[in-house]
């Protein structure tokens, strides 16, 4: 009777033996808790179920998901379930567990927390700002010239506004005179606190971050060039001004080079601030891709004038006189490329 016992011990105790060393090759080979996001290292088969028997899609090294659950089928082995609904072996082997997609360290990192407006929300209009302000000021007073720059004009003109309102005769536009022109008191921060909503997520590819950058500028498309001008789609833009709320629901934040500060004075040459940021890597025209920013000079002093998005095919999305448009890459109003700049890697 003892040797019986004993040996239904040993037998026991060989297959708990057995099953933690089982367990711990499977722990070892495959994720048996939520990874959270995932990025594929080679490419591998997404099915519709955990069992493997309906496929789903091929998705092949570099593309991302996030993973709500580990899901385990009697006899098989892990599988990870997507927020999609679709599911990927949890092979470590195929799939490495990480924190997102993200560009390396040397250039703009993606953020994934909304982009914050970088300068003063609700600042002062003086002679010579830009933006969507002074084009709203210049055509209440009916000083614009096609040019929304505060000039001399304008700022003499609200000077005799102030003087018969009885407020403050400076010439510039504070809140108080610029609520008594008639505007309102909330469009005094919301124009220059306007950064555009991110367009991806830390579980999306590369495609999808150049997607939301290209969908942001399509907002504006058929509004009009305004110079030093980067706000809401109902508003129009210039080019650098289109370029940074379009960089802005791709994730990426150019500060010091901001909306707001692109209706200070000097700042609607932003597209030079840009090309000469080495926070972007410059590629060969003959490499350019979709997504990727189009910088030209000025014909003669090869000066950087402008800025646009590459689409691919030939065609790029710009803001330029008169309105933001898409147009070949290369056409009679603008053909000098200076370079490409790639802004997802």
């Amino acid at each position: 009777m003892k040797k019986h016992w004993l040996a239904t011990l040993l037998i026991i105790a060989g297959l708990t033996s057995v099953g933690t060393t089982a367990f711990a090759q499977t722990k070892a080979k495959y994720y048996t808790t939520n990874p959270g996001i995932i990025r594929v290292k080679k490419t591998v088969t997404y099915y519709k179920d955990a069992a493997k028997k309906h496929k789903a899609a091929k998705f092949h090294k570099g593309h991302y998901a996030k993973i709500t659950k580990v899901v385990t089928v009697e006899g098989r082995n892990p599988m990870l379930k997507t927020n999609t609904g679709i599911y990927v072996s949890a092979n470590k082997a195929y799939v490495a567990k990480t924190n997102g997609y993200q560009n390396p360290k040397k250039y703009y990192q993606v953020n994934y927390k909304q982009i914050k407006p970088y300068g003063r929300v609700g600042y002062t209009v003086k002679r010579g700002y830009e933006g969507i302000k002074t084009w709203k000021i210049m055509r209440r007073l009916h000083t614009a010239n096609g040019y929304n720059k505060y000039n001399s004009a304008t700022y003499y003109a609200v000077k005799n506004f102030q003087h018969k309102h009885h407020l403050k005769a400076t010439g510039n536009v504070n809140e108080k005179t610029w609520v008594k022109l008639g505007f309102s008191k909330s469009s005094w921060k919301s124009i220059d606190s306007y950064v555009a909503p991110l367009g991806a997520h830390a579980w999306n590819g590369r495609s999808a971050h150049i997607e939301a950058m290209i969908k942001q500028a399509y907002k504006y498309k058929g509004n009009p060039y305004l110079v030093g001008s980067s706000s809401k789609p109902n508003y129009g833009t210039d080019c650098s001004g289109l370029v940074m709320q379009a960089l802005y629901a791709g994730g990426i934040n150019t500060k010091p080079i901001s909306s707001i500060h692109h209706a200070y004075p000097g700042n609607e040459w932003n597209s030079r601030n840009l090309w000469a940021s080495k926070k972007f890597q410059h590629v060969a025209y003959r490499h350019k891709k979709r997504g990727d920013l189009v910088f030209y000079y000025q014909p003669g002093t090869r000066t950087i004038w402008h800025v646009a998005i590459y689409l691919g095919k030939g065609k790029v999305i710009e803001s330029w006189p008169p309105r933001i448009m898409v147009q070949p890459i290369k056409n009679g109003q603008r053909s000098n490329v200076a370079g490409i700049a790639r802004v997802f890697h």
